[in-house]
């Protein structure tokens, strides 16, 4: 089990029946408005600067209106990120008691890629996964509530190529079975119509709402590439993609009901 890490603030101690939920790339806190932005400030993703804090900030009030956060492209601490861990940073100015980042590709002090996780409900199990390809992706798997009532959440980043992704969602699949209650959401880099995410909605019994709203780039969506796949067996409300450009894909978000049974609290 990977170790959970807490920020000091007094969790949710009541069950909850509703869960708020958020999948966003963020880019390592980069500002990108138009694709020459990718050649002309390249430099931010190298080396620090104050307009990074500043969007920094910008995101966590977002963030903070949610339950449960899922971030991918977050730096864990480097020189770029002018040594902050952003997770960290996001969970203290958003005020989630549980944080948890994943590092996927380890550049030393030059760049630390990692998947995160804010919650403001304690895992009651929490590990990280290595996804089959080449090295530099990875998947969060937390569990709340009960055994056997839980909710399982997988937070991921897929990797750019097809047949590379189509391995690593055939893992899912096998990572999360045939689990009644699960969300899996992050930048997936494919469409909720390519095959080889219909072929994990198909195997582990997931949907997603709302799948024609487009999320990349940010400035003039075109592509749906982001995305949040929950359980049949779960209702969901407001599944929508926010229009808050902030990097260089669009946050997505929407509410999930808990069933009879599923105990979820802090």
């Amino acid at each position: 089990m990977s170790p959970l890490r807490h920020a000091p603030i007094e969790p949710m101690i009541a069950p909850l029946r509703r869960l708020s939920v958020l999948s966003y790339n963020i880019q390592a806190g980069v500002d990108t408005s138009t694709f020459r932005h990718y050649l002309t400030q390249s430099w931010k993703h190298v080396l620090p600067h104050r307009e990074r804090m500043i969007n920094l900030n910008r995101i966590a009030q977002i963030l903070a209106q949610y339950d449960l956060v899922g971030l991918q492209e977050v730096d864990a601490g480097s020189l770029r990120s002018g040594f902050v861990g952003q997770t960290e940073y996001l969970a203290h100015r958003a005020g989630f008691p549980f944080w948890h980042h994943q590092v996927n590709r380890n550049i030393g002090a030059l760049a630390q890629h990692s998947n995160g996780l804010l919650s403001r409900i304690r895992p009651t199990r929490l590990t990280e996964y290595r996804l089959p390809g080449l090295p530099g992706r990875g998947a969060i798997l937390a569990d709340f509530g009960l055994p056997g009532a839980d909710l399982r959440v997988c937070i991921v980043h897929l990797a750019l190529g097809r047949r590379s992704r189509g391995v690593q969602l055939r893992f899912l699949g096998d990572l999360l079975g045939s689990h009644p209650h699960v969300i899996l959401m992050g930048d997936m880099n494919c469409g909720c119509d390519s095959r080889e995410v219909r072929r994990l909605m198909d195997k582990a019994g997931l949907h997603e709402p709302a799948c024609d709203q487009k999320t990349f780039p940010s400035w003039r969506p075109m592509r749906r590439i982001d995305h949040i796949l929950v359980s049949e067996g779960l209702t969901i409300r407001n599944a929508r993609v926010l229009d808050y450009p902030l990097s260089d894909h669009l946050p997505i978000s929407l509410e999930v009901e808990l069933p009879g049974g599923l105990e979820v609290a802090a």
